[in-house]
């Protein structure tokens, strides 16, 4: 578990983790700034292991920022505060950032040390339906294959944190329902918690079992979301949370839309 400490006193953060469970996640007033703009202002998080999280916000929120800080990627970055994540963390992105020199198995497999990496990679590869594709070059895969096999090389090192910053946001939408569907499986699978970086609504409430919304460098929506797996959009419920997450966003709902609902509103 790494800590980074800027001196300051605890403060209760949203998310609650169980007493004397280590959580994945654990900002306290955390603070990011470029030049006099402070982009995360005294942010407070909690994220407990397993948890699957998704952060939403408008451009400029701050949500990439959190991330990398999250990811320990932003060393040169002025800031302050207490950050605390695992020891095991993987990242996904939303291009798929495979080494074109390198066989599909060979990026699963990167940096991985001991007698059965290979054995693990090609588990991970069948595990994300690319069986028999571990001779491959990256350029032979699909857009999809290719987001495929980026999930295994994160899940093959058996990560306690998953970061995935809008991992399908380049691909078509078949492909991407079949992606949510694959990294739900995962996900129940390995247990790892996970926060998804995401512009979708939609996505955000089909996958994470929590919605954020980051607002002027501050959570401010936390939302849980209370629906059994896997999710229809056309349950009511899920348009309520989709409503809710859509109006702290500041997005307003068609109204035909709100028409509609009224229409079949029952009559005093």
């Amino acid at each position: 578990m790494a800590t980074h400490s800027g001196g300051l006193n605890p403060a209760h953060g949203t998310g609650t983790t169980t007493v004397g469970e280590r959580p994945a996640i654990r900002t306290r007033r955390l603070v990011r700034r470029f030049g006099d703009r402070d982009i995360l202002k005294e942010l407070d998080l909690t994220v407990a292991p397993g948890e699957f999280t998704a952060l939403l916000g408008r451009s400029g929120s701050g949500k990439s920022t959190l991330l990398r800080a999250v990811a320990r990627l932003d060393h040169t970055v002025e800031g302050s505060g207490e950050l605390t994540v695992p020891d095991r963390v993987s990242l996904s992105f939303q291009d798929s950032r495979l080494l074109p020199w390198l066989r599909v198995i060979d990026n699963v497999t990167l940096g991985l040390r001991g007698p059965r990496a290979r054995e693990r990679g090609l588990t991970a590869l069948a595990e994300v339906g690319l069986e028999g594709r571990d001779r491959s070059w990256p350029h032979e895969l699909s857009g999809g294959e290719q987001q495929r096999a980026a999930l295994a090389r994160a899940l093959v090192r058996e990560p306690e944190l998953l970061l995935a910053d809008e991992p399908f946001g380049a691909l078509d939408a078949l492909t991407r329902i079949k992606m949510h569907g694959l990294l739900r499986e995962l996900y129940e699978r390995h247990r790892p918690a996970v926060l998804l970086v995401t512009h979708d609504v939609d996505e955000a409430v089909e996958l994470a079992d929590r919605v954020l919304v980051l607002e002027d460098g501050r959570i401010s929506v936390d939302l849980t979301v209370d629906l059994p797996t896997p999710r229809s959009r056309r349950d009511p419920r899920f348009q309520e949370y989709r409503d809710t997450l859509l109006t702290a966003l500041g997005v307003a709902q068609p109204p035909a839309l709100s028409e509609e609902k009224e229409s079949h509103a029952p009559h005093a």
